[in-house]
């Protein structure tokens, strides 16, 4: 019988254990700060440099935790999932580090970069139909043929647990926010960033922010239930998927607030990060930034954590050139 979401939701301890446990693997971080930026937008903000992790986004944290917490008989048949962005590469190289097989179903049409990326990390592609039908079935196959443990992107509560590590890490450094605010696509990283502040920072506003061509977390909030997108559009790929039972669960119940924003202020917030902090950010990194600078929510005078999510981009498509 499949456990209801509520009954899957990580405690605090599961995500100091993860600490501890993806401690040797992983980059901590570095918190840094802006005053031009704080003038734009009249706040103080703490920016947790997730751009800087390993495989260059947040996703390494859960992918770590989760492939070492697999006992040793699990992992000898190895980890699968499918994706064809950061989890891919996060995993592929979680997997390597453990010295296990990481099985990675990627639609045909995923972009080189990130082909080569997951290759690189040692990570065993198979091609399939760019659709979700496509994905599960041949992420079926794999399971049933290898016996590899399936790690889902973001519902799952290993990689949740993982993912609060960020905030953990944030909260060591920085004290007495007044809010963090964190980009929601699968709802990952928010779903850790709301554990951890619930636990240990209960006074802070946790803030979601998601871009208005992929808004089901704003909409499932506001209705009570969970609503996935259809045909989400925005430069902010990473922000693409729907939330998942387990995530919805947690932000329904921890998260204060989730706004949207618009794709000229993604563009616009992105552009202000590489010029004024000299770092590579990618759109979906830049989403929480652009509600500051779309006036989204009062946080004037306010000390405001705001996870970067990381700076994975191609160079070749800056939104700016075309």
């Amino acid at each position: 019988m499949k456990k209801e979401p509520e009954n899957l939701i990580p405690a605090i301890e599961d995500i100091l254990k993860a600490a501890k446990r993806i401690k040797p693997f992983i980059n901590h971080t570095p918190v840094l700060t802006c005053k031009s930026l704080n003038r734009m937008v009249d706040a103080s903000i703490y920016f947790k440099c997730e751009n800087f992790q390993k495989v260059g986004a947040f996703k390494f944290r859960g992918a770590s935790n989760s492939v070492y917490s697999l006992s040793d008989e699990e992992a000898r048949c190895g980890v699968a999932t499918h994706s064809s962005g950061n989890h891919a590469q996060a995993l592929s190289l979680a997997a390597k580090n453990r010295g296990i097989g990481a099985y990675i179903v990627m639609p045909k049409d995923a972009p080189e970069i990130k082909i080569k990326a997951v290759q690189g990390y040692g990570g065993e592609i198979t091609f399939c139909e760019p659709n979700l039908a496509a994905r599960e079935e041949g992420l079926a196959k794999i399971v049933n043929k290898t016996g590899a443990t399936f790690i889902h992107p973001y519902n799952d509560p290993r990689v949740i647990a993982g993912q609060g590590t960020v905030t953990l890490e944030l909260l060591e450094e920085v004290r007495k926010l007044d809010a963090v605010m964190a980009p929601v696509g699968g709802g990952g990283l928010l779903s850790g960033t709301a554990l951890t502040l619930s636990s240990l920072s209960p006074e802070t506003k946790i803030i979601g922010v998601e871009p208005k061509g992929a808004d089901d977390a704003y909409r499932s909030l506001h209705q009570g239930k969970l609503i996935p997108s259809v045909n989400p559009n925005t430069i902010a790929d990473g922000l693409l998927t729907s939330l998942g039972d387990l995530t919805f669960a947690i932000i329904k119940r921890y998260v204060h607030l989730i706004v949207t924003v618009s794709e000229d202020a993604i563009i616009s917030s992105m552009r202000h990060i590489w010029e004024r902090m000299k770092m590579v950010i990618e759109p979906s990194a830049a989403v929480p930034f652009a509600a500051l600078l779309e006036d989204k929510i009062d946080l004037k005078g306010k000390r405001i954590g705001l996870i970067l999510s990381g700076g994975n981009v191609d160079l070749d498509k800056l939104p700016w050139l075309g």
